[in-house]
Order: structure tokens, then C-alpha cells, then sequence
């Protein structure tokens, strides 16, 4: 497996973005988490996500996970608590939240949940095959039919959740009980940051033009040269898959 990630500044003040990797003999885990910029202490919410996520994995990988889509929702579940915890803890007057994708890779299959609208997206053969569907207003939209796609990026609901991590209601994360892959799947979780500014064929392109380590760089580069000054936060985690069906 080829794993590359990245996050950048953008247009903001802070990067309260976070992304992370994590590899077990028979196992793999990508994620990637957005702070709300919204909410005080966006980037503590990511990292408490984060964080959670990389012990779990760390310490029920062993050689692999025994339910990967189970331990992708408990974990969610267990991280939100502990971001609602954490902001008693520090008497915050609100709590911090964050949205978050993550995927596992074992025997073959790629398993992945999120929260929110940051996003995870499967490329075979020179076509996004699978993606997420966002927790927002606009995605409901275009799921109803009242607004096309590419209508979303400049929606001015855009921003607007159904669910995130660390708010008052409890997440409700969807997940996908386990995809084959191919040899040469491209697996890729990101923050609106990136796809925000991006229509499908910019971000298909350099995937399909050049190795991970030079497309994903070239990626984060293209989506903050189109948000220009207003860019956000930016955050990607890669992994192409070399295996044999």
C-alpha cells in the first residue's frame, strides 16, 4: 500500500484541521477530521477525534480488527463523549465540534463511516465509484432533487450541518459494511477544504496522471489556488491499493 496525507493553512488563521494513518500487521486506518471553525476550539475537537481513533486502532489491531465497520461507529461514538467530556472538563461555554471520515482496510475490503461533510471517496479505473453523502442541508437538497451537484460548492447553506461530533445530539454516523477492492483502487478521505473548491474532473485528474506522492501535493496546491483568499483549512489522506483482486 502507497499512503500519502497532507494539510495546509488555507486562507485561515489556524489549521484546526487533523489527519493521521495508522498501520497493524493485517490492518490499516485512515482519518481525516475538520474542527468547525464556528465553534471555539474546532482544532481540540479533531484532535481529541483523532486521537481516540489511533488508540483504539492501536490497541484492538492485533494482527486486525475483529469487527472493522463496529469499531469504526463505537469509536465515533466513544470520541464524541470524550469531546463532550473534555469541554466540562475545561469549562468551556460551548462545546468544540468537529465532522470527521475514516476508513479501514482489511482483507481487501475497505470499510468507512463519517460525520458531517468531510468526505471519503473510492477511484477505479478513472471514476469516483463511491463517495460519501454529506450531513448537510445542501446534500438533502441534491438528494431531493432541488438543486444539482455542482450547485452545492456555492450554495449558501453550504455550510450547514445535520451532524457532527461533539454537539448536543448524538451522531448518527452512516458506515458501509465492506468493499472489495481492486488493484489500483484509490482511497481518499478529505475535508471540504479540498473537494469544496474542486469539481470531480480537477480532482480525478492528477490521481490518474501521477504517482500518490506527486498528485496528492498537486491536489491540496489546485483546491487552494480555487478557494483563493477564502480558502480553508485543507487536509487529505491517500492510499492506493497494489494488491491482486
Amino acid at each position: 500500500m502507497d499512503i500519502v496525507q497532507a494539510s495546509r493553512v488555507g486562507g485561515r488563521e489556524r489549521n484546526e484541521d487533523r489527519v493521521g494513518h495508522w498501520s497493524a500487521a493485517d490492518a490499516t486506518l485512515l482519518a481525516v477530521a475538520d474542527g468547525l471553525g464556528g465553534h471555539a476550539h474546532g482544532d481540540v475537537a479533531a484532535q481529541i477525534a483523532i486521537d481516540i481513533l489511533g488508540a483504539a486502532f492501536a490497541a484492538q489491531a492485533r494482527p486486525r480488527l475483529a469487527d472493522p465497520s463496529q469499531f469504526l461507529v463505537h469509536s465515533i461514538n466513544t470520541a464524541h463523549a470524550a469531546i463532550r467530556r473534555e469541554a466540562q472538563l475545561r469549562d468551556y461555554p460551548d462545546s468544540p465540534r468537529t465532522v470527521i471520515a475514516t476508513c479501514v482496510v482489511q482483507d481487501g475490503h475497505a470499510y468507512w463511516t463519517h460525520v458531517g461533510d468531510c468526505r471519503f471517496y473510492l477511484v477505479r479505473e478513472g471514476r469516483i465509484v463511491l463517495r460519501s453523502r454529506d450531513h448537510t442541508v445542501v446534500q438533502r437538497l441534491v438528494d431531493e432533487g432541488r438543486i444539482r451537484e455542482e450547485a452545492m460548492a456555492t450554495h449558501p447553506h453550504r455550510n450547514r450541518l445535520l451532524q457532527c461530533l461533539g454537539g448536543i445530539q448524538q451522531p448518527q454516523p452512516d458506515w458501509q459494511g465492506g468493499v472489495r477492492l481492486a488493484r489500483e483502487d484509490i482511497l481518499l478521505l478529505c475535508s471540504d477544504g479540498l473537494w469544496g473548491p474542486l469539481t470531480p474532473r480537477q480532482l480525478l485528474l492528477p490521481l490518474l496522471a501521477k504517482p500518490l506522492a506527486e498528485a496528492i501535493p498537486e491536489l491540496v496546491e489546485l483546491a487552494e489556488r480555487c478557494a483563493g483568499r477564502d480558502s480553508d483549512n485543507i487536509s487529505v489522506v491517500a492510499m492506493t491499493w497494489d494488491q491482486a483482486d
